[in-house]
C-alpha cells in the first residue's frame, strides 16, 4: 500500500471513530447535551481535529442519520424482492421495519426517536433538508398507490393512509425499543407485540 492510500485509509478510519464516539454520546446523553469537545475527549483528540472532518455537530448527526437510513432502506427494499403482489410486499415491508427497529435500536433511535436538528449546513454553506426520510416515505406512498390499483384502500387517500401505516408501525416499534411494554406481564409482551401487528394487518385488509 502506497503512502497516499495509507493516508486515505487513516483519514476514513479517523472519521469513523469520530462518528462512533458521537453516536454513543448522542444515545447516552441526548443531542443537545453533547458538544464537539465531548466527542473529542471521548476519543482523545483535540476539538480542532474534529473540525477537520465535520463543520459542526449538526453535520456529524446528519452523517449518522444518513447511514442509519441507508441501512434501513436497504433492509426494506431487500424484503420486497421476488414478491409480485403489492399487498404482500406491504406486509413484508412492515415485518422488515419491525425487524430493523428491534435488531438495530441504536439506528432507529437516531432516525425516529431522538430530538435533533432536521437540517444542517453542508460543505458549500448551503442549508440542506433531510432527503433520506423523504425517500423512504415516498416509497411507502408508491407502494400504497400500487395496492390501490389492485383493489385495496379504495376509500382512503394516500397521504392519510401512509401516515396511518407509518405512525402505527413507529408506535409499536418505539414501545418495543424503549422497553415501554412493561405495562404488560413479562411473559405476554412478545405475544402482545406480535398480535398487535397481526391485528393491524387484518385492519389494512379490510380498508
Amino acid at each position: 500500500m502506497g503512502v497516499k492510500e495509507r493516508k486515505e485509509r487513516e483519514k476514513l478510519e479517523k472519521r469513523e471513530l469520530i462518528l462512533e464516539a458521537a453516536h454513543n454520546l448522542f444515545l447516552e446523553r441526548g443531542f443537545d447535551q453533547v458538544s464537539i469537545r465531548n466527542i473529542a475527549e471521548a476519543i482523545e483528540y483535540s476539538p480542532a481535529t474534529i473540525y477537520l472532518y465535520f463543520k459542526d455537530k449538526n453535520q456529524i448527526f446528519h452523517a449518522l442519520h444518513t447511514e442509519a437510513f441507508r441501512r434501513f432502506g436497504e433492509a426494506l427494499y431487500t424484503s420486497q424482492q421476488g414478491i409480485a403482489n403489492p399487498m404482500d410486499r406491504l406486509i413484508k415491508m412492515g415485518e422488515a421495519y419491525m425487524h430493523f427497529a428491534i435488531n438495530h435500536p441504536e439506528y432507529y433511535d437516531i432516525m425516529f426517536i431522538m430530538k435533533a436538528p432536521m437540517e444542517h449546513v453542508d460543505e458549500m454553506d448551503l442549508k440542506c433538508d433531510w432527503p433520506e426520510g423523504r425517500k423512504t416515505h415516498d416509497y411507502l406512498e408508491s407502494l400504497l398507490a400500487e395496492c390501490k390499483e389492485h383493489g385495496h384502500f379504495k376509500n382512503t387517500e394516500n397521504p392519510y393512509l401512509s401516515l396511518l401505516v407509518w405512525s402505527t408501525m413507529h408506535g409499536l416499534c418505539s414501545l418495543k425499543v424503549r422497553d415501554r411494554l412493561r405495562i404488560y406481564p413479562e411473559e405476554s409482551r412478545e405475544e402482545m407485540f406480535t398480535k398487535a401487528f397481526d391485528t393491524f394487518k387484518q385492519i389494512l385488509l379490510t380498508l
